[in-house]
């Protein structure tokens, strides 16, 4: 059976659920990677961060239908900033190239991913290995077939979404190593439905957001589910 990934940004670390169930953490991505290869080659990974840039004002299609397919939580999906934005030294710099090229200003919490999408971009540029974009919520409104009503910071959200996995097959042990110390619970259930998307594009069965992809800065651009 094809084993794959799934990759979630959790603070300082990346934490990621293999489909065999563990559970990693490392502060890059390239060494996750290599600790889950270290268990069984990886064929596919599923990542928690927009791959393929835009480089103006346009928005990218993947963010525009994520935000359609899931409904409520359309404020979970952020809209990707250029390139030059995120590669500004300081917010204000940010901020302010964000309003030269968007017409608008950047938020601080779209500012602070700056860092792992760059890595990504590095990561998907220079490693043969297929990685591919997935939003979890997206993931979790086409696992379910409906729209989440609760947001995985609540109760309510993050048992559903524990019950949606335990359907589909991924059902942890309180004790994930690492992984339980320095991600939050959601974080961990983001990197498993992730992990879940990933095993469909393995399968040849994920849906994409667009389809076909669009073509950004030399990249296929598209979210999967």
């Amino acid at each position: 059976m094809v084993r794959v990934l799934g990759v979630d940004a959790a603070g300082k670390y990346w934490v990621a659920v293999a489909s065999d169930l563990r559970v990693y953490a490392d502060a890059t991505l390239t060494g996750l990677v290599a600790a889950a290869d270290a268990d069984g080659t990886v064929e596919v990974v599923g990542i928690d961060i927009p791959i393929g840039l835009p480089s103006g004002a346009e928005p990218r299609q993947a963010d525009v239908l994520a935000r359609r397919a899931v409904g409520p939580r359309w404020r979970s999906v952020f809209m990707t900033p250029p390139r030059t934005v995120l590669a500004a030294s300081v917010y204000a710099e940010a901020s302010a190239e964000a309003r030269r090229v968007m017409n608008k200003g950047i938020s601080q919490q779209a500012w602070a991913l700056a860092p792992r999408i760059l890595e990504v971009d590095q990561v998907v540029r220079s490693i043969d290995r297929r990685i591919v974009e997935v939003h979890p919520e997206a993931s979790f409104a086409f696992l379910a077939d409906r729209h989440l009503p609760a947001a995985k910071s609540t109760w309510a959200g993050l048992e559903d979404r524990r019950a949606l996995l335990a359907e589909a097959g991924l059902v942890f042990p309180a004790d994930v190593g690492l992984a339980g110390l320095v991600a939050g619970p959601d974080d961990v259930l983001d990197a498993a439905v992730a992990c879940w998307t990933a095993r469909r594009v393995a399968g040849g069965v994920a849906v994409r957001y667009p389809d076909p992809p669009e073509q950004l800065d030399g990249i296929a651009a598209c979210i999967h589910a």
